[in-house]
């Protein structure tokens, strides 16, 4: 008996060691998310080829790519549930599957198809998962009041699970993933299904989890990446094409620093700014009326325009500086991939 009781406190010793040395790892992780040269090959069909990248705490960072860029296959090697050829998927510094448990512990994830727990309702199933992941019974009530009042799910708490919306069931699926609070987070297009209210809610969310948490966010909505994203790897048939901060990628466009005004007399517009230091074209969209002025370098003529404008007495209104056109980057480098 003592031999057996002597074995039991060195096993639980050990556990609770790990435990600790994991906890202390993680926290010296620079990069809560990485990926090293990463691949993956379903048959004939490369859904990933030698995909690298980091993500630190702090960070929002998205994936952004067209429908098979292997974007989803990307989320699932880092969390875990899908094994990669070669490389490896890192969360807080542990490996997602040569130490599934430990890397696991640090992560939060919304999978595109989130599984859910259908037969019960929203509250009974957010409290399982709060006692699944370990927290501590006041932890977990806090967390899961919490949740709820980020995400508005009071009024549906006693609604099965079943028959919510599709709005409604991603909302408990996101709130299941970040319930408790890990420094890493994997969310597969958080705001699939989601009406401008409840995308509203799940924004604000997110920013503030970025505060202790390091959030890679795959996406195919420019809107999503604008809003949230202060970097953006873009992807397409399994290659990143792109890893830049997101307001580089803007000054891309060729829309970057353009002037567009509403002009009713669009040729008396043109014929005004032709000529004028800067101007190097114009753009007109025909649904709108709306005249678009190109301008060289950098520096934003919206007063000089507005000025001359005014001078050569063409009726113009809403005049603003654009700031660049994300999904022409996008479509452009997914188009030079080939």
């Amino acid at each position: 008996m003592k031999k057996a009781g002597l074995a039991r406190f060195f096993y639980g010793l050990f556990f609770l060691v790990r435990f600790f040395y994991t906890l202390e790892k993680s926290q010296r992780e620079p990069f809560m998310i990485r990926a090293q040269a990463l691949s993956k090959k379903f048959a004939a069909i490369q859904a990933v080829r030698d995909l690298s990248f980091q993500v630190e705490k702090g960070e929002v960072v998205a994936l952004l790519g067209p429908n098979g860029a292997g974007k989803t296959s990307c989320m699932r090697m880092l969390s875990g549930y899908l094994r990669p050829d070669s490389g490896n998927a890192l969360i807080a510094g542990r490996d997602s599957c040569r130490d599934p448990l430990a890397a696991k512990r640090q992560l939060g994830y919304l999978a595109e198809h989130a599984p859910v727990y259908k037969e019960h309702n929203v509250l009974y199933y957010l409290n399982f998962i709060a006692k699944a992941r370990g927290l501590a019974k006041a932890k977990a009530q806090t967390a899961v009041d919490d949740i709820f009042q980020s995400l508005n799910l009071n009024s549906i708490a006693f609604q099965p699970i079943s028959t919510l919306s599709k709005g409604s069931m991603r909302r408990v699926a996101l709130a299941a993933a970040v319930l408790h609070r890990p420094p890493a987070l994997l969310l597969d297009e958080p705001s699939d299904g989601l009406d401008p209210i409840q995308k509203q809610l799940v924004r604000s969310l997110i920013l503030e989890l970025a505060r202790n948490s390091a959030i890679l966010m795959s996406t195919h909505q420019i809107d999503e990446v604008l809003a949230l994203c202060p970097r953006t790897i873009i992807m397409a048939k399994g290659v990143k094409l792109l890893d830049q901060a997101t307001d580089d990628l803007l000054r891309q466009s060729k829309y970057h620093n353009a002037v567009s005004f509403v002009a009713s007399e669009s040729i008396a517009a043109r014929a005004a700014l032709e000529g004028l230091s800067g101007v190097t074209g114009f753009e007109q969209n025909a649904a709108d009326g709306r005249l678009y002025v190109f301008v060289h370098g950098n520096k934003p003529q919206g007063q000089l325009i507005a000025d001359k404008l005014t001078q050569k007495n063409v009726p113009f209104s809403d005049i603003r500086l654009e700031y660049g056109r994300l999904e022409e980057v996008f479509s452009k480098a997914v188009a030079e991939a080939g």
